[in-house]
């Protein structure tokens, strides 16, 4: 089994990509396979509403000119998705938003690809917003027929600069809970 986390920063390895390490590290202690991808420095543009992808059928994007199905073939590769943002006013960042919107498009008109995978949000937040990143996040598992595990709290983790999240005791908790309950879900549909 295999788990691939975006990390939606423009902070290659900062606190969301910390915070998907720790949901890697439970993940892995229950022999589930990770990947991380990450979206800064990368370009992936918001969708341009030409519904090609309905026409054509073929699982990717018909705009190739970014890194969007790339993670379109690493989401349809794995048994597991986990979507990583910061808190952008109060919503993911742009290069999420963007991946969100066509790959989500492309997996409904092919037959909804993602269907029965398991997804799980992680967000990151200087202080508030992160509720509404979480549900943002959540909309796109559930309007693509995926399974949400649920975690002791919102996966969420307070920190501004790189590395505060590391401060965040019931953060860093959250996060493994959600890795464990997250291995017990894609074990259990694997039985």
């Amino acid at each position: 089994m295999k788990v691939v986390g975006f990390n939606g920063s423009a902070r290659k390895d900062g606190n969301t990509a910390i915070l998907i390490n720790y949901v890697f590290r439970e993940l892995e202690n229950a022999g589930i396979q990770t990947e991380m991808a990450q979206l800064s420095g990368k370009d992936v543009h918001g969708c341009r509403a030409c519904f090609k992808c309905f026409n054509n059928k073929d699982g990717h994007c018909a705009v190739d000119n970014d890194y969007l199905n790339e993670c379109i073939d690493m989401m349809t590769q794995a048994d597991g998705i986990i979507l990583g943002s910061p808190t952008y006013f109060t919503d993911v960042s742009a290069e999420m938003k963007a991946l969100i919107d066509r790959a989500g498009l492309v997996a409904m008109a092919n037959g909804n690809m993602f269907k029965r995978k398991v997804g799980a949000a992680v967000v990151a937040a200087r202080r508030a917003g992160s509720i509404h990143v979480f549900d943002s996040i959540n909309h796109f598992f559930l309007i693509s027929q995926m399974i949400v595990p649920g975690a002791s709290y919102w996966n969420l983790g307070f920190g501004l600069d790189k590395g505060d999240v590391e401060k965040d005791a019931e953060g860093i908790d959250t996060m493994k809970t959600l890795g464990r309950n997250m291995a017990w879900l894609l074990n259990k549909i694997q039985e």
